[in-house]
């Protein structure tokens, strides 16, 4: 199999998205550690699938989380970041407190915290990959969005700069840019919408294991857009 029983770690993964990529990495032959605030291993009922549920708020959380996969499975060789969330709707001058730092909770500070958690171990091991989930407005911003553009692009920095930092101990990292995705919660959010032009999580799934996989291993620090030229 594409992946021969890497051990994953995979954020977010029970959701719209969550369920496409774990699924993937499982057919491709991956031990994935399934991470969400909710999850069970009936939700992925595979010998090679671990359910961890976590909250990824804190430093400490993330750490906790790290150890213990590690301590189950002897190593963590690679780290797919799929916690992520929107909030929108108002200018920069109208955007409160508030949305700002749930912008920054959900798509980068989580991120830093799991991916310094991870470092140490892929260092340890020399080899390592990272994937994030970041978006299309972190490089091209609509208005009315202004945080959360602001904490994808900042995530997409944090991507880059990890990959520069350790590619002396063979550690990929790189981030995806879809455009809308087509999932059941955003059909739901924008029942008007021309789905035609949204990106199927298969699609991003597929190009997760891709770059997980040793045929990529020089890929590293890049910002991939997924959004079918639209």
């Amino acid at each position: 199999m594409v992946l021969n029983s890497k051990v994953v770690l995979i954020t977010g993964a029970k959701g719209g998205l969550g369920n496409s990529v774990t699924n993937c990495f499982l057919e491709a032959g991956a031990r994935v550690v399934g991470v969400a605030r909710s999850i069970d291993h009936s939700d992925f009922p595979q010998e090679r699938f671990t359910a961890m549920p976590a909250d990824l708020s804190t430093g400490e959380n993330a750490r906790k989380l790290v150890e213990a996969a590690a301590a189950q499975w002897g190593r963590i060789d690679g780290l797919v970041h799929l916690v992520g969330g929107f909030a929108g709707g108002q200018s920069i001058a109208d955007t409160d407190d508030a949305t700002l730092d749930r912008m920054l909770d959900l798509n980068l500070r989580s991120a830093f915290y799991v991916i310094r958690a991870v470092l140490p171990g892929m260092r340890a091991l020399s080899s390592g990959r990272i994937i994030a989930i970041g978006s299309k407005a972190a490089v091209e911003p609509s208005p009315m969005a202004g945080a959360y553009a602001a904490s994808k692009a900042a995530l997409v920095s944090l991507i880059r700069t990890a990959a520069r930092e350790n590619r002396d101990k063979h550690i990929a990292a790189n981030v995806l840019l879809p455009g809308t995705m087509d999932t059941p919660a955003n059909r739901a959010a924008m029942p008007g919408a021309d789905v035609s032009k949204w990106v199927a999580p298969l699609q991003v799934a597929r190009l997760a294991v891709h770059l997980m996989s040793d045929a990529a291993s020089n890929i590293t620090g890049a910002a991939i857009p997924v959004d079918g030229g639209f």
